[in-house]
């Protein structure tokens, strides 16, 4: 059983920078693909950014657009999404997820089995 535990966000400043983390408990096979996505109040929940476990192949959704990075540690099992030059449309509320999926990289929530708490990100103007 796959269990996921955020941390980091809060509050900061527009132009600013923040990490989030996952901790990630349960078994990580070749197959195992992790995702953000976030959600801001009264929008649908969106897609950020997916790795691949095992190989680090990443896989970036529009919104990206060179300001966010995705990475993971093996060692540490512990998912990271790096933000930077924040802007205040970036509030939200930022999830990690999880599935056993092998060929395809989903980006809509459904696809996903697992997911943390989600953790706050607020950027002030």
């Amino acid at each position: 059983q796959v269990q996921l535990v955020e941390s980091g966000g809060g509050l900061v400043q527009a132009g600013g920078s923040v990490r989030v983390s996952c901790a990630v408990s349960g078994p990580t096979s070749s197959s195992f693909l992790m995702s953000w996505f976030r959600q801001a109040p009264g929008k649908e929940r969106e897609f950020v950014s997916a790795i691949r476990w095992s190989s680090g192949d990443i896989y970036n959704g529009d919104l990206v657009k060179g300001r966010f990075t995705i990475s993971r540690d093996n060692a540490k099992k512990t998912l990271y999404l790096q933000m930077n030059s924040l802007k205040p449309e970036d509030t939200a509320v930022y999830y990690c997820a999880a599935a056993y999926i092998s060929l395809l990289v989903p980006n809509t929530p459904d696809q996903y089995d697992y997911w943390g708490q989600g953790t706050q990100v607020t950027v002030s103007s």
